[in-house]
Formats: structure tokens, C-alpha cells, sequence
């Protein structure tokens, strides 16, 4: 805990951000940090629970309590130890994760929980700031060869625990970078790119070759994996769920990540390769109300959109939780990001009825309100007049054909890799899967824990036991 009166005497506080009128003129991260004091009171926030609910909403089992007293005390490397001891990257989760932690928080039952999200975001800048975060090489060679498919923060946390435990990995990435969503689906605004950057170079320090423009199953045989003593799957689930009613073939009609992609590579001067989508001057409407809908929002500010909708068709959630209800698992409650503050009409409970458009090209959506059953309300048929859509609704599966198929590995009910979380294993003994793969569409929290636990997993299997933390 902090100080024993802190979370009477210290308001939640945290960084302010850059005014939106700026911060839509380019695409570099805009919070402003806090000052190494003010951050010594939040920490002084965390209370005596007795019961630390902000573990149970923590997926990697962050010691968040630990840290928060270290940093209350000012030791700030002993804090860093606490937070890599359950989390090899908490610059991504300090970035782009939602905080559950903060949810199960008991100070949120007062809406003011520590504000925890911050502190492991400060904890590990401040790591890299004074040179404390080093390669490890401190384990002795096995001798076994693994091969990690997927270089998202599934595959990148299981190899870098895989080469901790003294075994040689190669990774696989299809793209040209490491990262998998968060290189190329999060925009630059929430993570710039130099963030994963430096993991990767410290992955490679440790051991680890990483082969990019490596897609496995596409440019890269699945034979070449019966080399390996053991695989690991750490893909991403990026089959789109797509909306089949009339005019969907129009021109101007895109998946939410095919237009998230071209940014970033634009951004990180990477060749886009297709025809592009650009929001500069377009009436955009953007489908589905998530954290994808979000980033496709910010990003058509970011390229001077005329104006921007975002339609859902779940109902409006309230404005506030009923905690006596909730807490301290997720609440649902209305959510507006930073994104949604640099302009956006929202509307709930719409269903998209169909497409139209003129010459091929899409010039509107025909829509409707619907009920708490999703179904229509006589009488609410309305149009909305948009000259690109961008359908941001999630994703079903990973892709199938290629790796999955190439393997013959046996799926589960909603067309995930099958397997359990305790092995890992697929129906082939020596491959196992972890991450959105094996999960479906996720948080880089679950990502981060599944390939963690997928490595100790890997090294029980090759080794009889493992010291790998679990």
C-alpha cells in the first residue's frame, strides 16, 4: 500500500493532454507527463484493501499494490522489477490498455480509483529514461529450437520468455515490423511505433531472430516448422466480421483496418501497396461503437475528414455504472474517448439496412432504429450521407487457410485454434497456441498473458519443469 491517509488527503490525477485542436494536426502521442512528485501521491493513493481487488481485474497478475508503495517511496527501480516480474511490456499496457484494475479498484467505488495505468506507465519510461532496462542473457543454452508464429505481443512475450529459458527461437512476422496490431492497427497517436522498436532490439539482444516479410503458410512452407522441437501460434484474429446487405460491394466501402494499415505504414514511411483510402475531405461514417470505430474516428480527423459519424447498433449505455452491480468486474457504461473529443456524431441502436450509391461509388447508408432485440422500429427509417464507410464490428476467426489448415489443427465452436489454458497444446502435441489465435479478438493485456503462459508451458514440454512465472 502507500500512505495509510494518502487516498483521503490526494485527488486522482492524471496527464493532461495536448488541446484536440492540435493534437489533430499530426499523429505523435499527446499526453503530458506528470511530475515524478505528483506521481509519489498517486501512488499514496492505494489503500489498505485487505483484499487487492485491482488483481483480479489485472490479466498478467500485476503486483499493482507493490509498485504503487515503491513508487510512493521513491524507489523507482525496485518498482520496475515488481512490474517486468508479471509483465514483459507495461509501456503497452500502459498506453493502450482499457485498465480493468482501475474498474476493480475499491477507491472505484467512489469513482476515483488509483490511478494505476498511469503509474505503470511512468514506472517503465522512466526504466528506459535511466538505462535500467537491460537484455537478459543470464540463462544457459538448451539446446531446443522453437519457432513463435506471429509477432504481435502474444508472440514477442512468449519469445522473450522462451529465450530466458535458455532456448533458441525464431520468430515469424508476415509484415515488415514486429508489433502485429499494435504496429499496424493502433495509430501512432496511442502508440508510437518507437515503443515496440526498442522491445524488438531487445528481444534480438537476447537472442532471438526475428524474421519479418515471413509469413508462414503464404511465403514461408509449413514444413519448414517440423525442424522445430516444439511451435508456438501467436497469429492474431484478423478474418473481419463483415455486413452483407445491398451496396456492400460499392466502392469507398472498407474494413476498419485496412484503412488503420495505411496510416501507420504511411507514418512509418512503409510502402502502402493498394489503392488509397483516405478520409481528406469525405462525409465519414464508421460502424461499430469499439475501440477500433474509436481509432477510425481520430484517424479521419487526423486527414481532414468534412465530418465524421460513428453508428452502433447496441443501445446507448448508461452514463454511469450501477457499482452495487458491477464492481469490481467491467462495468458497462458509456465510454468516450479522446478521439471522440476531436469530433464525432455518435448515435445509437442503428442497424445499417443497406448501401446506396451513384456510379459505383458509395454515397450513403440507408439505416434504421432498432430495439432492445435489435429489431426494427416501424416508423424510424432514416439516411445517413457519407462518401466512405468503414465497417469496425471486430473480427470472427483467425485466417484459416495457409497456417491453421496447412497444420490440420482442430478449431473450436467460433473457429479459434483450439486449445486449453493450461498446456496450450493443439490437437498436434508439439505446436501449441496462445494469444487472439487461440482466444479470438482481445486486449494486449490477455495477449501479453497467454504468450507468457504459452512459453512456460512450451519449456515443461521440452524440459520436464520450468522456472518460467506463470
Amino acid at each position: 500500500m502507500g500512505k495509510a491517509t494518502g487516498f483521503k488527503e490526494y485527488t486522482r490525477q492524471t496527464p493532461a493532454y495536448e488541446k484536440a485542436e492540435e493534437r489533430v494536426t499530426h499523429y505523435n502521442e499527446f499526453t503530458k507527463p506528470m511530475s515524478a512528485e505528483a506521481l509519489a501521491k498517486q501512488g499514496a493513493r492505494c489503500m489498505d484493501c485487505g483484499v487487492p481487488f485491482c488483481h483480479q481485474g489485472c490479466p498478467v497478475n500485476n503486483i499493482i499494490p507493490d509498485w504503487n508503495d515503491l513508487v510512493y517511496r521513491n524507489r523507482w527501480k525496485e518498482a520496475l522489477e515488481v512490474l517486468h516480474s508479471t509483465n514483459n511490456f507495461p509501456e503497452f499496457t500502459g498506453r493502450v490498455c482499457p485498465a480493468p484494475c482501475e474498474a476493480s479498484c475499491t477507491l472505484n467505488l467512489e469513482d476515483s480509483p488509483v490511478a494505476i495505468k498511469t503509474i505503470e506507465h511512468a514506472i517503465v519510461e522512466r526504466g528506459w529514461a535511466e538505462g535500467w532496462i537491460a537484455a537478459d542473457t543470464s540463462k544457459p543454452r538448451s539446446g531446443k529450437k522453437v519457432a513463435v508464429v506471429g509477432g504481435g505481443p502474444a508472440g514477442m512475450a512468449a519469445a522473450q520468455q522462451l529465450a530466458r529459458a535458455g532456448h533458441s527461437v525464431v520468430l515469424y512476422e508476415k509484415n515488415a515490423q514486429l508489433g502485429g496490431l499494435l504496429r499496424y492497427g493502433i495509430p501512432d497517436f496511442k502508440l508510437e511505433k518507437t515503443v515496440i522498436e526498442r522491445r524488438a532490439a531487445q528481444l534480438q539482444a537476447e537472442g532471438v531472430e526475428i524474421r519479418t516479410n515471413a509469413h508462414v503458410g503464404v511465403t514461408v512452407p509449413v514444413s519448414e516448422l517440423d525442424s522445430y522441437d516444439a511451435v508456438v501460434l501467436t497469429g492474431g484474429s484478423e478474418k473481419p466480421r463483415d455486413l452483407s446487405v445491398p451496396g456492400r460491394e460499392l466502392a469507398g466501402v472498407h474494413f476498419a483496418m485496412d484503412f488503420l494499415t495505411q496510416q501507420n505504414r504511411r507514418v512509418s514511411g512503409e510502402a502502402v501497396g493498394v489503392a488509397d483510402i483516405l478520409a481528406t475531405g469525405k462525409t465519414v461514417v464508421v460502424i461499430g461503437g469499439g475501440d477500433t470505430g474509436a481509432d477510425c474516428v481520430g484517424t479521419s480527423n487526423r486527414q481532414k475528414a468534412a465530418s465524421v459519424s460513428q453508428i452502433e447498433i447496441m443501445g446507448k449505455p448508461p452514463e454511469k455504472e450501477d457499482k452495487l452491480a458491477s464492481w469490481p468486474l467491467w462495468p458497462n457504461k458509456l465510454r468516450t474517448s479522446t478521439s471522440h473529443d476531436e469530433g464525432c456524431q455518435r448515435r445509437w441502436a442503428v442497424n445499417t439496412v443497406s448501401f446506396f450509391g451513384e456510379n459505383g461509388q458509395v454515397k450513403g447508408l440507408n439505416c434504421v432504429d432498432v430495439d432492445a432485440k435489435f429489431q426494427p422500429i416501424a416508423g424510424t427509417e432514416f439516411v445517413l450521407e457519407a462518401d466512405l464507410v468503414l465497417l469496425a464490428m471486430g473480427f470472427v476467426h483467425p485466417v484459416h487457410e495457409g497456417l491453421v489448415d496447412g497444420l490440420g489443427l482442430d478449431k473450436d465452436g467460433r473457429g479459434n485454434v483450439k486449445a486449453d489454458t493450461v498446456k496450450y497444446q493443439t490437437s498436434n502435441p508439439k505446436v501449441f497456441a496462445a494469444g487472439d489465435i487461440r482466444r479470438g479478438q482481445s486486449l494486449v493485456v490477455w495477449a501479453i498473458r497467454e504468450g507468457r503462459q504459452a512459453a512456460r508451458a512450451v519449456d515443461e514440454f521440452l524440459m520436464g519443469a520450468s522456472d518460467l512465472p506463470r
